[in-house]
């Protein structure tokens, strides 16, 4: 079962739009992800998102390639920027299919920390905007481990 947590693209500043959609160079960068994980044969049963704006925006980006004809939710609660990972992890924990989230620093940091070693700041996780860090639990019920992780750097800015 596979987990791929997600950074929004880059956004407009909340002072010259209070929604805060993605910026050209956002939209730019999750085009480029999103052919790449086209090219991976990437498929999920679900992307979720935190319901602000440029989550949104990435996670409809995304879907059209990972999850064709799929709806994109908006999560109800726990995907906000500064929310503890409690529900998210708990979520996690259920899961049955391959799933996307999308949302936003430095709550992916501390989500992949606290799945990886057990606590939300036990290890410094970096996602720039636009940045996709897929993480695998064994069918066995172990814990989770690091497959990759991908950013506009490494994808062609």
């Amino acid at each position: 079962m596979k987990l791929y947590l997600v950074r929004h693209g880059a956004a407009a500043p909340a002072q010259e739009n209070p929604e805060q959609p993605l910026t050209e160079k956002g939209r730019q960068d999750i085009q480029r992800l999103a052919v790449f994980l086209a090219r991976s044969g990437v498929q999920v049963v679900r992307v979720i998102h935190s319901g602000k704006k440029r989550a949104q925006d990435t996670a409809v980006l995304l879907a059209d390639v990972v999850g064709p004809g799929k709806v994109v939710e908006e999560a109800e609660a726990g995907l906000g920027p500064n929310d503890s990972t409690d529900l998210l992890a708990t979520a996690a924990d259920a899961l049955i299919e391959d799933t996307m989230v999308v949302g936003h620093m430095p709550f992916m940091g501390r989500m992949v920390s606290r799945l990886l070693a057990g606590a939300e700041d036990a290890i410094s996780v970096a996602f720039e905007p636009g940045t996709m860090a897929c993480l695998e639990r064994s069918d066995n019920g172990g814990g989770w481990h690091l497959e990759w992780m991908a950013g506009p750097k490494l994808l062609g800015q």
